[in-house]
């Protein structure tokens, strides 16, 4: 397949920091939405595009904890948001659309990972539909503000998980094949890199362009809480004491290097006229050779990223079903 996963270079790596990258990059009078903008790396992003001029706006199921949490990001908003409630999130656009803004950076960074099995209330499994379907909702119903932007930039937080499995469309929601948490996990994932794939195709058009990024393995944020702990130490994610190892050439980053690549996504110059790309360590990735798949996931070190999550005609596939998912 044709492919623009070509690496820049960009002058960064996998130890950079959001705040580096940031660094001599003015957004004032732009507005931000960043999911997941209270905790582990949704909160730093959300810092340092406050830092550096944004208006940032960070929806929150959970209100009182988010409002704790944003107490170091002054001037953050903070607006009710469920990714699992469709009618929450129609209610949190129609709200930003009355205010007349336009978006001009929406950071994906809400998720959950390698939970039990789990429906929501549409019978949809839940890590599809809170990684993939709330965020290609809120993107859908925030369409009309992307636009108006002039020039808006919508970053898919991904991960490496898109080794666990591609989008079975045959089965999403494992009503036939057994449950599997990091199956179902790398589903979701996977679909938030095709997400960006055809949200990028769609939108170039009219200036939005779309990203997807592996933030890398930052362990302290809360997200594996459903890992088994002896799954955590073989990872070598964290020492014999259980403390976190820090390594980025082995993707085991801080919160302030894993937030850097999604920062870089929504605010570099040098991404002007590009997009529909996976992304990692401040770069875009490149593709994985077939003959190069199996030392690629054998380990972390080599970046990449899997011919099947950045498949156009995938991408477009899983499009339609989501607008049929999401109604």
């Amino acid at each position: 397949m044709t492919t623009a996963q070509q690496p820049l270079p960009s002058g960064f790596g996998a130890a950079s920091t959001a705040e580096e990258v940031i660094k001599g990059v003015d957004l004032t009078g732009k507005v931000a939405i960043v999911t997941g903008g209270y905790s582990g790396i949704g909160l730093e992003t959300a810092r340092v595009l406050r830092s550096a001029g944004a208006d940032v706006v960070v929806p929150a199921r959970d209100l009182r904890r988010a409002r704790a949490a944003l107490e170091t990001v002054p001037g953050a908003e903070v607006e009710h948001l469920d990714l699992l409630d469709p009618a929450s999130i129609d209610a949190f656009a129609e709200k930003f659309l009355a205010s007349g803004r336009p978006l001009h950076i929406l950071v994906d960074s809400a998720g959950i990972m390698a939970t039990p099995l789990t429906r929501d209330a549409r019978g949809y499994e839940a890590q599809f539909a809170t990684n993939h379907l709330g965020h290609f909702q809120l993107a859908a119903r925030l369409w009309p503000a992307l636009v108006a932007a002039g020039g808006a930039r919508v970053v898919s937080v991904s991960s490496r998980g898109i080794r666990f499995g591609g989008v079975d469309f045959d089965d999403l929601h494992f009503e036939r094949r057994p449950y599997e948490p990091f199956v179902a996990y790398g589903q979701s994932k996977t679909a938030n890199a095709l997400f960006a794939v055809e949200l990028d195709r769609r939108g170039r058009s009219q200036g939005v362009r779309a990203f997807a990024v592996h933030p890398g393995i930052i362990i302290d944020t809360g997200l594996a809480k459903h890992v088994p702990a002896e799954a955590v130490r073989a990872s070598g994610a964290v020492d014999a004491q259980g403390r976190p190892v820090r390594d980025p050439a082995r993707q085991l980053k801080t919160v302030a290097q894993g937030a850097a690549t999604s920062v870089w996504c929504a605010t570099d110059p040098r991404l002007a006229g590009l997009g529909g790309v996976y992304c990692e360590n401040c770069d875009i990735s490149p593709l994985v050779a077939p003959e190069e798949e199996a030392a690629w996931r054998a380990g972390a070190e080599t970046p990449g990223v899997l011919p099947y999550a950045v498949d156009p005609e995938a991408a477009a596939r899983l499009w339609e079903v989501s607008e049929r998912l999401t109604a």
